[in-house]
Protein backbone atom coordinates (compact mmCIF):
# COMPACT_ATOMS: atom_id res chain seq x y z
CA UNK A 1 0.00 0.00 0.00
CA UNK A 2 1.30 3.65 -0.96
CA UNK A 3 1.87 5.21 2.09
CA UNK A 4 -0.30 7.95 2.76
CA UNK A 5 -2.48 7.46 -0.39
CA UNK A 6 -2.74 11.48 -0.68
CA UNK A 7 -6.12 10.87 -3.12
CA UNK A 8 -7.78 9.67 0.07
CA UNK A 9 -8.38 13.63 0.59
CA UNK A 10 -9.55 14.27 -2.70
CA UNK A 11 -12.64 11.34 -2.68
CA UNK A 12 -15.99 12.65 -3.32
CA UNK A 13 -17.70 12.24 0.05
CA UNK A 14 -19.67 8.80 0.54
CA UNK A 15 -17.30 6.80 -1.66
CA UNK A 16 -15.80 3.85 0.22
CA UNK A 17 -11.77 3.07 0.12
CA UNK A 18 -12.47 -0.73 -0.19
CA UNK A 19 -15.29 -2.51 -1.79
CA UNK A 20 -16.47 -6.00 -0.81
CA UNK A 21 -14.79 -8.62 -3.04
CA UNK A 22 -16.85 -11.14 -1.57
CA UNK A 23 -20.58 -10.23 -2.30
CA UNK A 24 -20.81 -11.71 -5.59
CA UNK A 25 -18.90 -14.65 -6.53
CA UNK A 26 -19.19 -14.61 -10.12
CA UNK A 27 -20.26 -12.06 -13.33
CA UNK A 28 -23.00 -14.31 -13.58
CA UNK A 29 -23.93 -13.58 -9.51
CA UNK A 30 -24.24 -9.58 -10.72
CA UNK A 31 -26.37 -10.85 -13.74
CA UNK A 32 -28.90 -13.05 -11.59
CA UNK A 33 -29.13 -10.32 -8.72
CA UNK A 34 -30.11 -7.66 -11.82
CA UNK A 35 -32.50 -10.23 -13.77
CA UNK A 36 -34.10 -10.46 -9.97
CA UNK A 37 -34.26 -6.95 -9.52
CA UNK A 38 -35.15 -5.16 -12.78
CA UNK A 39 -36.91 -8.76 -14.97
CA UNK A 40 -39.21 -6.13 -16.97
CA UNK A 41 -37.11 -2.94 -17.87
CA UNK A 42 -35.57 -2.19 -21.02
CA UNK A 43 -32.17 -4.26 -20.71
CA UNK A 44 -30.36 -3.39 -24.37
CA UNK A 45 -31.55 -1.94 -27.34
CA UNK A 46 -30.90 -1.99 -31.22
CA UNK A 47 -32.26 -1.21 -34.93
CA UNK A 48 -35.53 -0.19 -32.40
CA UNK A 49 -35.75 -3.52 -30.85
CA UNK A 50 -35.77 -4.05 -26.78
CA UNK A 51 -34.92 -7.03 -24.73
CA UNK A 52 -36.00 -6.75 -21.49
CA UNK A 53 -33.92 -8.42 -18.67
CA UNK A 54 -36.12 -11.62 -18.31
CA UNK A 55 -35.81 -11.38 -22.19
CA UNK A 56 -31.73 -11.73 -21.47
CA UNK A 57 -32.28 -14.06 -18.57
CA UNK A 58 -33.89 -16.73 -20.89
CA UNK A 59 -31.97 -16.32 -24.19
CA UNK A 60 -28.66 -16.01 -22.82
CA UNK A 61 -30.08 -19.76 -20.90
CA UNK A 62 -31.05 -21.30 -23.79
CA UNK A 63 -27.63 -20.26 -25.71
CA UNK A 64 -25.63 -21.59 -22.31
CA UNK A 65 -27.55 -24.48 -22.51
CA UNK A 66 -26.98 -24.99 -26.60
CA UNK A 67 -23.38 -24.87 -25.60
CA UNK A 68 -23.04 -27.53 -23.31
CA UNK A 69 -26.31 -30.02 -24.40
CA UNK A 70 -25.38 -29.98 -27.91
CA UNK A 71 -21.95 -28.98 -28.21
CA UNK A 72 -20.70 -31.14 -25.10
CA UNK A 73 -18.47 -28.07 -24.14
CA UNK A 74 -16.60 -28.17 -20.69
CA UNK A 75 -16.19 -25.48 -18.18
CA UNK A 76 -13.02 -23.64 -19.01
CA UNK A 77 -13.84 -24.33 -22.68
CA UNK A 78 -13.41 -21.07 -25.15
CA UNK A 79 -16.00 -19.25 -27.19
CA UNK A 80 -15.09 -16.71 -29.58
CA UNK A 81 -17.15 -13.81 -30.54
CA UNK A 82 -16.89 -12.11 -33.52
CA UNK A 83 -19.56 -9.20 -34.08
CA UNK A 84 -20.04 -5.30 -33.98
CA UNK A 85 -22.66 -4.43 -31.02
CA UNK A 86 -25.77 -6.11 -32.29
CA UNK A 87 -28.44 -8.26 -29.61
CA UNK A 88 -26.97 -11.07 -30.52
CA UNK A 89 -23.70 -9.80 -28.70
CA UNK A 90 -24.92 -9.69 -24.94
CA UNK A 91 -27.10 -13.04 -25.45
CA UNK A 92 -24.12 -14.74 -26.12
CA UNK A 93 -21.46 -12.63 -23.61
CA UNK A 94 -23.86 -13.82 -20.94
CA UNK A 95 -24.47 -17.75 -22.28
CA UNK A 96 -21.01 -18.45 -22.58
CA UNK A 97 -20.37 -16.98 -19.35
CA UNK A 98 -23.49 -19.38 -17.47
CA UNK A 99 -21.98 -22.31 -19.01
CA UNK A 100 -18.93 -22.02 -17.01
CA UNK A 101 -17.12 -20.98 -20.02
CA UNK A 102 -14.61 -18.30 -20.99
CA UNK A 103 -15.31 -15.58 -23.55
CA UNK A 104 -12.86 -14.69 -26.44
CA UNK A 105 -13.90 -11.06 -27.36
CA UNK A 106 -12.85 -10.69 -31.24
CA UNK A 107 -12.17 -7.44 -33.33
CA UNK A 108 -14.68 -8.53 -36.25
CA UNK A 109 -12.19 -5.64 -38.38
CA UNK A 110 -9.80 -8.49 -37.98
CA UNK A 111 -7.87 -9.43 -41.28
CA UNK A 112 -7.70 -13.27 -41.91
CA UNK A 113 -3.88 -13.46 -40.41
CA UNK A 114 -4.74 -11.86 -36.90
CA UNK A 115 -8.16 -13.79 -36.81
CA UNK A 116 -6.20 -17.11 -37.23
CA UNK A 117 -3.56 -15.92 -34.56
CA UNK A 118 -6.58 -14.85 -31.90
CA UNK A 119 -8.31 -18.34 -32.67
CA UNK A 120 -5.04 -20.65 -32.22
CA UNK A 121 -3.86 -18.80 -29.83
CA UNK A 122 -6.77 -19.11 -27.39
CA UNK A 123 -8.16 -21.94 -28.54
CA UNK A 124 -11.76 -21.14 -29.18
CA UNK A 125 -13.50 -24.22 -30.13
CA UNK A 126 -16.73 -22.34 -31.44
CA UNK A 127 -16.87 -19.09 -33.09
CA UNK A 128 -20.08 -16.44 -33.16
CA UNK A 129 -19.78 -14.25 -36.33
CA UNK A 130 -21.90 -12.01 -38.37
CA UNK A 131 -22.34 -12.44 -41.83
CA UNK A 132 -20.63 -9.45 -42.68
CA UNK A 133 -17.14 -11.22 -42.02
CA UNK A 134 -17.90 -14.86 -42.79
CA UNK A 135 -15.44 -14.80 -45.30
CA UNK A 136 -12.61 -13.68 -43.09
CA UNK A 137 -13.68 -16.66 -41.00
CA UNK A 138 -13.84 -19.02 -44.26
CA UNK A 139 -10.14 -18.29 -45.27
CA UNK A 140 -8.64 -19.17 -42.22
CA UNK A 141 -11.41 -21.97 -40.28
CA UNK A 142 -9.52 -25.30 -41.32
CA UNK A 143 -6.33 -23.59 -39.71
CA UNK A 144 -7.71 -23.06 -36.37
CA UNK A 145 -9.19 -25.49 -33.23
CA UNK A 146 -12.53 -23.93 -34.12
CA UNK A 147 -15.00 -27.36 -34.64
CA UNK A 148 -18.48 -24.89 -34.85
CA UNK A 149 -19.26 -21.83 -36.23
CA UNK A 150 -22.59 -20.21 -35.65
CA UNK A 151 -23.72 -17.19 -38.11
CA UNK A 152 -26.28 -14.58 -37.31
CA UNK A 153 -27.28 -11.43 -39.23
CA UNK A 154 -27.20 -8.00 -37.99
CA UNK A 155 -31.17 -7.78 -38.51
CA UNK A 156 -32.02 -11.65 -37.23
CA UNK A 157 -33.09 -10.38 -33.76
CA UNK A 158 -35.10 -7.59 -34.51
CA UNK A 159 -38.03 -9.04 -35.65
CA UNK A 160 -40.18 -9.23 -38.73
CA UNK A 161 -40.10 -7.55 -40.98
CA UNK A 162 -37.81 -4.86 -39.96
CA UNK A 163 -34.86 -7.88 -39.37
CA UNK A 164 -35.47 -8.77 -42.73
CA UNK A 165 -35.37 -5.67 -44.10
CA UNK A 166 -31.93 -4.66 -42.44
CA UNK A 167 -30.46 -7.89 -43.90
CA UNK A 168 -31.42 -7.05 -47.28
CA UNK A 169 -30.41 -3.83 -47.46
CA UNK A 170 -27.05 -5.20 -45.62
CA UNK A 171 -26.13 -7.78 -48.36
CA UNK A 172 -28.06 -6.33 -51.34
CA UNK A 173 -28.26 -2.90 -51.36
CA UNK A 174 -24.69 -1.49 -48.98
CA UNK A 175 -22.74 -5.03 -50.74
CA UNK A 176 -21.38 -5.10 -46.94
CA UNK A 177 -22.10 -9.17 -46.80
CA UNK A 178 -19.78 -10.73 -48.85
CA UNK A 179 -20.49 -14.05 -49.94
CA UNK A 180 -19.55 -16.77 -47.71
CA UNK A 181 -19.45 -20.86 -47.68
CA UNK A 182 -19.13 -22.41 -44.00
CA UNK A 183 -19.95 -25.84 -44.24
CA UNK A 184 -21.42 -27.00 -40.50
CA UNK A 185 -22.38 -23.91 -39.51
CA UNK A 186 -25.25 -23.16 -37.55
CA UNK A 187 -27.45 -20.00 -37.13
CA UNK A 188 -27.91 -17.98 -33.83
CA UNK A 189 -31.59 -18.61 -33.81
CA UNK A 190 -31.16 -22.43 -34.64
CA UNK A 191 -28.69 -22.46 -31.99
CA UNK A 192 -31.27 -20.98 -28.93
CA UNK A 193 -33.94 -23.75 -30.48
CA UNK A 194 -31.96 -26.39 -29.71
CA UNK A 195 -30.96 -24.85 -26.60
CA UNK A 196 -34.52 -24.26 -25.12
CA UNK A 197 -34.34 -28.26 -25.39
CA UNK A 198 -31.93 -29.01 -22.70
CA UNK A 199 -32.32 -28.24 -19.32
CA UNK A 200 -29.30 -26.00 -18.05
CA UNK A 201 -27.30 -28.03 -15.78
CA UNK A 202 -25.97 -25.82 -12.33
CA UNK A 203 -22.18 -24.56 -13.49
CA UNK A 204 -19.94 -24.19 -10.22
CA UNK A 205 -18.26 -20.86 -11.33
CA UNK A 206 -14.68 -20.00 -8.86
CA UNK A 207 -14.11 -16.84 -8.42
CA UNK A 208 -10.48 -17.26 -9.67
CA UNK A 209 -12.29 -19.03 -13.10
CA UNK A 210 -11.08 -16.83 -16.38
CA UNK A 211 -14.11 -15.29 -17.38
CA UNK A 212 -12.76 -13.11 -20.44
CA UNK A 213 -9.31 -13.86 -23.05
CA UNK A 214 -9.49 -10.49 -23.93
CA UNK A 215 -6.74 -9.79 -26.37
CA UNK A 216 -4.19 -6.47 -26.13
CA UNK A 217 -1.22 -5.50 -28.33
CA UNK A 218 0.18 -4.62 -25.10
CA UNK A 219 3.68 -3.05 -25.52
CA UNK A 220 5.26 -5.27 -27.63
CA UNK A 221 4.77 -7.78 -29.47
CA UNK A 222 1.88 -9.64 -31.32
CA UNK A 223 -1.72 -9.59 -29.57
CA UNK A 224 -1.46 -11.47 -26.08
CA UNK A 225 -4.75 -12.65 -24.13
CA UNK A 226 -5.47 -10.96 -20.99
CA UNK A 227 -6.90 -13.63 -18.64
CA UNK A 228 -9.29 -11.78 -16.37
CA UNK A 229 -11.01 -13.81 -14.14
CA UNK A 230 -14.76 -13.19 -12.71
CA UNK A 231 -12.88 -11.82 -9.38
CA UNK A 232 -11.35 -9.45 -11.78
CA UNK A 233 -14.30 -8.58 -13.60
CA UNK A 234 -16.59 -8.31 -10.24
CA UNK A 235 -14.30 -6.34 -8.43
CA UNK A 236 -13.86 -3.78 -11.05
CA UNK A 237 -17.71 -3.36 -11.80
CA UNK A 238 -17.92 -3.32 -7.53
CA UNK A 239 -14.95 -0.39 -8.21
CA UNK A 240 -16.75 1.32 -11.18
CA UNK A 241 -20.20 1.28 -9.55
CA UNK A 242 -19.22 2.66 -5.73
CA UNK A 243 -17.34 5.45 -7.79
CA UNK A 244 -20.50 6.16 -9.26
CA UNK A 245 -23.47 5.27 -7.43
CA UNK A 246 -24.01 8.69 -6.08
CA UNK A 247 -24.51 9.88 -9.49
CA UNK A 248 -26.88 7.29 -11.06
CA UNK A 249 -30.03 6.28 -10.38
CA UNK A 250 -31.64 2.86 -10.34
CA UNK A 251 -34.44 3.95 -12.76
CA UNK A 252 -34.73 4.99 -15.94
CA UNK A 253 -31.01 5.54 -16.87
CA UNK A 254 -30.55 4.68 -20.64
CA UNK A 255 -26.53 4.87 -21.77
CA UNK A 256 -25.28 5.00 -25.03
CA UNK A 257 -22.96 2.24 -26.28
CA UNK A 258 -21.08 3.24 -29.32
CA UNK A 259 -17.50 1.43 -28.32
CA UNK A 260 -17.96 -1.97 -29.49
CA UNK A 261 -18.88 -4.65 -26.52
CA UNK A 262 -15.10 -6.53 -27.44
CA UNK A 263 -13.85 -3.78 -26.21
CA UNK A 264 -13.01 -3.77 -22.36
CA UNK A 265 -14.18 -0.42 -21.85
CA UNK A 266 -17.74 -0.88 -22.70
CA UNK A 267 -17.85 -4.47 -22.00
CA UNK A 268 -17.30 -3.13 -18.28
CA UNK A 269 -18.30 0.37 -18.01
CA UNK A 270 -21.53 0.19 -20.51
CA UNK A 271 -22.68 -3.79 -20.68
CA UNK A 272 -21.92 -5.25 -17.02
CA UNK A 273 -21.88 -1.66 -14.25
CA UNK A 274 -24.90 -0.52 -15.81
CA UNK A 275 -26.37 -3.61 -15.53
CA UNK A 276 -25.82 -3.24 -11.57
CA UNK A 277 -28.29 -0.05 -11.93
CA UNK A 278 -30.81 -1.81 -14.07
CA UNK A 279 -30.11 1.12 -16.58
CA UNK A 280 -30.82 0.43 -20.70
CA UNK A 281 -27.97 -0.12 -23.20
CA UNK A 282 -28.64 2.06 -26.63
CA UNK A 283 -26.06 -0.44 -28.84
CA UNK A 284 -25.02 1.80 -31.45
CA UNK A 285 -23.72 -0.72 -34.15
CA UNK A 286 -21.87 1.76 -36.60
CA UNK A 287 -20.65 4.66 -34.84
CA UNK A 288 -18.67 5.96 -37.72
CA UNK A 289 -21.62 6.89 -39.46
CA UNK A 290 -21.73 10.10 -37.37
CA UNK A 291 -25.12 11.61 -39.03
CA UNK A 292 -26.92 7.93 -38.57
CA UNK A 293 -25.30 7.81 -35.09
CA UNK A 294 -26.94 11.38 -34.17
CA UNK A 295 -30.48 10.53 -35.59
CA UNK A 296 -30.45 7.50 -33.48
CA UNK A 297 -29.61 9.68 -30.32
CA UNK A 298 -31.22 12.69 -30.77
CA UNK A 299 -34.91 12.42 -29.23
CA UNK A 300 -34.26 9.74 -27.37
CA UNK A 301 -33.10 11.26 -23.61
CA UNK A 302 -30.22 9.32 -23.20
CA UNK A 303 -28.47 9.91 -19.47
CA UNK A 304 -24.80 8.57 -19.93
CA UNK A 305 -22.47 8.02 -22.84
CA UNK A 306 -19.10 6.78 -23.07
CA UNK A 307 -16.41 7.20 -25.81
CA UNK A 308 -13.15 7.91 -26.36
CA UNK A 309 -11.51 11.47 -28.10
CA UNK A 310 -12.14 11.15 -31.14
CA UNK A 311 -15.42 9.62 -31.23
CA UNK A 312 -16.74 13.05 -29.15
CA UNK A 313 -14.66 14.85 -31.35
CA UNK A 314 -16.31 13.70 -34.24
CA UNK A 315 -19.52 14.22 -32.56
CA UNK A 316 -19.43 17.43 -31.66
CA UNK A 317 -18.14 18.09 -35.88
CA UNK A 318 -21.17 16.67 -37.38
CA UNK A 319 -24.23 18.97 -38.28
CA UNK A 320 -27.08 18.57 -35.78
CA UNK A 321 -25.52 17.03 -32.88
CA UNK A 322 -26.16 20.64 -31.24
CA UNK A 323 -29.88 19.98 -32.00
CA UNK A 324 -29.75 16.55 -29.80
CA UNK A 325 -31.95 16.24 -26.39
CA UNK A 326 -29.68 17.04 -23.98
CA UNK A 327 -32.14 17.43 -21.10
CA UNK A 328 -31.14 14.41 -19.35
CA UNK A 329 -27.51 14.29 -19.73
CA UNK A 330 -25.30 14.20 -16.60
CA UNK A 331 -22.48 11.88 -16.92
CA UNK A 332 -20.06 11.47 -19.76
CA UNK A 333 -17.32 9.45 -19.60
CA UNK A 334 -14.00 9.33 -21.76
CA UNK A 335 -11.02 7.08 -21.87
CA UNK A 336 -9.55 4.71 -23.83
CA UNK A 337 -6.82 7.63 -24.62
CA UNK A 338 -6.11 11.02 -23.70
CA UNK A 339 -8.68 13.17 -24.02
CA UNK A 340 -7.69 16.37 -25.73
CA UNK A 341 -8.60 20.15 -23.72
CA UNK A 342 -9.72 21.60 -26.46
CA UNK A 343 -12.76 18.55 -27.27
CA UNK A 344 -13.40 18.41 -23.30
CA UNK A 345 -14.27 22.08 -23.25
CA UNK A 346 -16.63 22.12 -26.57
CA UNK A 347 -18.25 19.02 -25.43
CA UNK A 348 -18.87 20.81 -21.64
CA UNK A 349 -19.83 24.14 -23.92
CA UNK A 350 -22.48 22.34 -26.17
CA UNK A 351 -24.12 19.44 -23.86
CA UNK A 352 -23.67 21.38 -20.64
CA UNK A 353 -22.18 18.32 -18.87
CA UNK A 354 -18.54 17.71 -18.26
CA UNK A 355 -16.18 15.36 -19.79
CA UNK A 356 -14.73 13.46 -17.01
CA UNK A 357 -11.48 11.50 -17.57
CA UNK A 358 -10.56 7.99 -16.67
CA UNK A 359 -7.85 5.45 -17.16
CA UNK A 360 -8.15 1.89 -17.53
CA UNK A 361 -6.00 -0.93 -18.98
CA UNK A 362 -7.17 -4.23 -20.79
CA UNK A 363 -5.24 -5.38 -17.66
CA UNK A 364 -7.23 -4.00 -15.41
CA UNK A 365 -10.10 -4.94 -16.53
CA UNK A 366 -10.36 -1.90 -16.94
CA UNK A 367 -10.80 0.74 -14.81
CA UNK A 368 -7.38 2.17 -12.31
CA UNK A 369 -8.45 6.17 -12.10
CA UNK A 370 -11.41 7.94 -12.76
CA UNK A 371 -11.95 11.95 -12.24
CA UNK A 372 -14.75 12.88 -9.50
CA UNK A 373 -18.56 12.62 -10.96
CA UNK A 374 -19.16 15.75 -9.99
CA UNK A 375 -15.88 17.34 -11.37
CA UNK A 376 -17.43 21.08 -12.55
CA UNK A 377 -14.41 21.37 -15.32
CA UNK A 378 -12.08 19.78 -17.29
CA UNK A 379 -9.18 19.17 -15.20
CA UNK A 380 -6.62 17.38 -17.25
CA UNK A 381 -5.70 14.39 -14.93
CA UNK A 382 -6.80 10.84 -15.34
CA UNK A 383 -8.39 10.89 -11.72
CA UNK A 384 -8.31 9.59 -8.57
CA UNK A 385 -6.91 5.50 -8.10
CA UNK A 386 -10.56 4.23 -7.43
CA UNK A 387 -11.36 1.89 -4.15
CA UNK A 388 -9.38 -0.70 -3.30
CA UNK A 389 -6.54 0.52 -5.50
CA UNK A 390 -2.89 1.66 -4.99
CA UNK A 391 -1.03 3.57 -7.99
CA UNK A 392 2.51 4.91 -8.17
CA UNK A 393 5.12 6.35 -10.19
CA UNK A 394 8.06 4.53 -10.61
CA UNK A 395 11.54 4.74 -11.88
CA UNK A 396 13.26 2.51 -14.36
CA UNK A 397 14.83 1.26 -11.16
CA UNK A 398 12.25 0.26 -9.63
CA UNK A 399 12.05 3.28 -6.94
CA UNK A 400 8.39 4.91 -5.93
CA UNK A 401 9.02 8.42 -7.20
CA UNK A 402 7.67 11.93 -5.23
CA UNK A 403 4.81 13.68 -5.77
CA UNK A 404 5.30 15.93 -9.48
CA UNK A 405 7.89 13.64 -10.62
CA UNK A 406 7.37 12.18 -14.19
CA UNK A 407 8.02 7.72 -14.46
CA UNK A 408 5.97 4.89 -14.95
CA UNK A 409 2.55 4.55 -13.73
CA UNK A 410 1.95 1.15 -12.16
CA UNK A 411 -1.15 -0.04 -10.60
CA UNK A 412 -2.19 -2.72 -7.91
CA UNK A 413 -5.43 -4.34 -7.25
CA UNK A 414 -7.98 -7.05 -7.16
CA UNK A 415 -9.23 -5.88 -10.91
CA UNK A 416 -5.53 -6.30 -12.72
CA UNK A 417 -5.00 -9.66 -14.76
CA UNK A 418 -4.65 -13.01 -13.45
CA UNK A 419 -1.47 -12.73 -16.50
CA UNK A 420 -1.47 -13.02 -19.96
CA UNK A 421 -2.54 -16.73 -21.53
CA UNK A 422 0.15 -18.69 -22.02
CA UNK A 423 3.01 -16.44 -21.74
CA UNK A 424 4.33 -16.47 -18.19
CA UNK A 425 7.84 -13.97 -19.33
CA UNK A 426 5.42 -11.22 -21.24
CA UNK A 427 3.70 -11.71 -17.79
CA UNK A 428 6.40 -11.50 -15.75
CA UNK A 429 7.41 -8.19 -17.83
CA UNK A 430 4.79 -6.10 -16.49
CA UNK A 431 3.64 -7.74 -13.14
CA UNK A 432 6.59 -7.38 -10.94
CA UNK A 433 7.46 -9.53 -7.69
CA UNK A 434 5.41 -7.34 -5.47
CA UNK A 435 2.10 -7.36 -7.19
CA UNK A 436 2.37 -3.98 -9.28
CA UNK A 437 1.26 -3.94 -12.78
CA UNK A 438 3.60 -1.92 -15.26
CA UNK A 439 1.54 0.17 -17.42
CA UNK A 440 4.04 1.46 -19.67
CA UNK A 441 2.30 5.43 -19.46
CA UNK A 442 4.55 7.97 -17.97
CA UNK A 443 3.08 9.81 -15.04
CA UNK A 444 3.38 12.15 -12.51
CA UNK A 445 1.19 12.42 -9.15
CA UNK A 446 0.18 16.03 -7.59
CA UNK A 447 0.07 16.78 -3.83
CA UNK A 448 -4.14 15.80 -4.20
CA UNK A 449 -3.40 12.11 -5.71
CA UNK A 450 -4.68 13.15 -8.77
CA UNK A 451 -2.21 11.44 -11.41
CA UNK A 452 -1.59 12.96 -15.00
CA UNK A 453 -0.42 10.75 -18.25
CA UNK A 454 2.11 12.75 -19.83
CA UNK A 455 2.59 9.88 -22.76
CA UNK A 456 3.45 6.03 -23.48
CA UNK A 457 6.52 5.33 -22.44
CA UNK A 458 7.52 4.16 -26.11
CA UNK A 459 6.16 7.24 -27.86
CA UNK A 460 7.96 9.61 -26.13
CA UNK A 461 10.44 11.43 -28.39
CA UNK A 462 13.95 12.46 -26.92
CA UNK A 463 14.83 15.70 -28.50
CA UNK A 464 18.39 16.68 -28.13
CA UNK A 465 18.19 15.12 -24.70
CA UNK A 466 14.80 16.74 -23.78
CA UNK A 467 11.86 14.38 -23.13
CA UNK A 468 9.23 15.50 -25.23
CA UNK A 469 5.74 13.57 -25.21
CA UNK A 470 3.20 13.36 -27.81
CA UNK A 471 0.10 14.11 -25.61
CA UNK A 472 1.03 17.50 -24.74
CA UNK A 473 1.87 18.47 -28.33
CA UNK A 474 -1.40 17.09 -29.61
CA UNK A 475 -3.37 18.35 -27.28
CA UNK A 476 -1.91 21.92 -27.67
CA UNK A 477 -2.46 21.98 -31.24
CA UNK A 478 -5.87 20.76 -31.17
CA UNK A 479 -6.67 23.50 -29.53
CA UNK A 480 -6.01 25.78 -32.66
CA UNK A 481 -8.53 26.90 -34.81
CA UNK A 482 -8.87 25.29 -37.76
CA UNK A 483 -7.49 21.96 -36.84
CA UNK A 484 -9.99 18.57 -36.71
CA UNK A 485 -7.15 16.15 -35.27
CA UNK A 486 -3.65 16.08 -35.12
CA UNK A 487 -0.97 13.34 -34.15
CA UNK A 488 2.70 13.76 -33.35
CA UNK A 489 5.21 11.46 -33.36
CA UNK A 490 9.41 11.27 -33.45
CA UNK A 491 11.70 11.00 -36.38
CA UNK A 492 14.94 10.77 -36.65
CA UNK A 493 17.30 14.02 -36.81
CA UNK A 494 21.15 14.17 -37.68
CA UNK A 495 21.58 17.17 -35.38
CA UNK A 496 18.70 16.39 -32.51
CA UNK A 497 18.51 12.93 -32.39
CA UNK A 498 14.83 12.92 -32.95
CA UNK A 499 12.78 15.37 -34.39
CA UNK A 500 8.72 16.15 -33.82
CA UNK A 501 6.33 15.65 -36.60
CA UNK A 502 2.82 16.42 -36.79
CA UNK A 503 0.09 14.96 -38.95
CA UNK A 504 -2.80 17.71 -39.00
CA UNK A 505 -6.22 16.88 -40.39
CA UNK A 506 -7.91 20.60 -41.35
CA UNK A 507 -11.47 21.29 -40.28
CA UNK A 508 -10.51 24.66 -42.02
CA UNK A 509 -9.29 24.09 -45.66
CA UNK A 510 -6.94 27.61 -45.89
CA UNK A 511 -4.83 26.45 -42.91
CA UNK A 512 -1.48 26.16 -43.77
CA UNK A 513 2.11 25.33 -42.36
CA UNK A 514 2.66 28.63 -41.45
CA UNK A 515 0.03 29.35 -39.70
CA UNK A 516 0.66 26.56 -37.38
CA UNK A 517 4.51 27.29 -37.03
CA UNK A 518 3.64 30.81 -35.39
CA UNK A 519 0.63 29.70 -33.31
CA UNK A 520 3.53 26.39 -32.19
CA UNK A 521 5.73 29.59 -31.10
CA UNK A 522 3.72 31.06 -29.51
CA UNK A 523 2.28 27.98 -27.57
CA UNK A 524 5.63 25.28 -27.60
CA UNK A 525 9.08 26.05 -26.18
CA UNK A 526 11.52 25.59 -28.86
CA UNK A 527 12.54 22.06 -28.45
CA UNK A 528 8.88 20.69 -28.66
CA UNK A 529 7.82 22.71 -31.98
CA UNK A 530 7.17 20.35 -35.06
CA UNK A 531 10.54 20.85 -37.27
CA UNK A 532 7.62 18.79 -40.19
CA UNK A 533 4.51 19.13 -40.19
CA UNK A 534 2.18 16.93 -43.49
CA UNK A 535 -1.69 17.20 -43.87
CA UNK A 536 -3.29 14.30 -44.11
CA UNK A 537 -7.40 13.88 -45.14
CA UNK A 538 -7.78 11.32 -42.35
CA UNK A 539 -5.49 9.76 -39.41
CA UNK A 540 -5.15 6.39 -39.17
CA UNK A 541 -7.33 4.68 -36.11
CA UNK A 542 -7.83 1.34 -34.34
CA UNK A 543 -11.84 0.21 -34.81
CA UNK A 544 -12.67 1.51 -31.24
CA UNK A 545 -11.02 5.05 -32.77
CA UNK A 546 -7.28 5.39 -31.24
CA UNK A 547 -4.44 6.77 -33.34
CA UNK A 548 -2.69 5.21 -34.56
CA UNK A 549 0.84 6.36 -33.64
CA UNK A 550 2.68 3.24 -34.85
CA UNK A 551 1.62 3.22 -38.27
CA UNK A 552 2.40 6.84 -39.12
CA UNK A 553 6.14 6.20 -37.31
CA UNK A 554 6.05 3.46 -39.95
CA UNK A 555 4.97 5.16 -43.04
CA UNK A 556 7.97 8.18 -41.98
CA UNK A 557 10.31 5.51 -41.39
Amino acid sequence: MIQDRPWFKSYPKGIPHEIDLDEYRSVVSVLDTAIRDYHARPAFSNFGKTLTYGDIDRLSREFAAYLLGELKLKKGDRVAIMMPNCLQYPIAIFGTLRAGLTVVNVNPMYTPRELKHQLLDSGASVLVVVDNFGDTVQEVLADTPVRQVITTGLGDLVGFPKGAIINFVLKYVKKMVPDYRLPGAIRFRQALSAGSGHALPEVDIDPEDIAFLQYTGGTTGVAKGAMLTHRNMVANMQQASAWIGQSVKTDGELIVTALPLYHIFALTANCLVFMKFGASNLLITNPRDMPGFIKEIKDIGFTAITGVNTLFNGLLNTSGFDQVDFSRLHMTLGGGMAVQRAVAERWKKVTGVTLVEAYGLTETAPAACINPMDLKEYNGAIGLPIPSTDACVKNDDGDILPVGEVGELCIKGPQVMKGYWQRPEETANVLDKDGWLHTGDMAKMDDDGFFYIVDRKKDMILVSGFNVYPNEIEDVIAGMNGVLEVAAIGIPDERSGEAVKIFVVRKDPSLDEAAIRSYCRDNLTGYKQPKHIEFRQELPKTNVGKILRKELRAESA
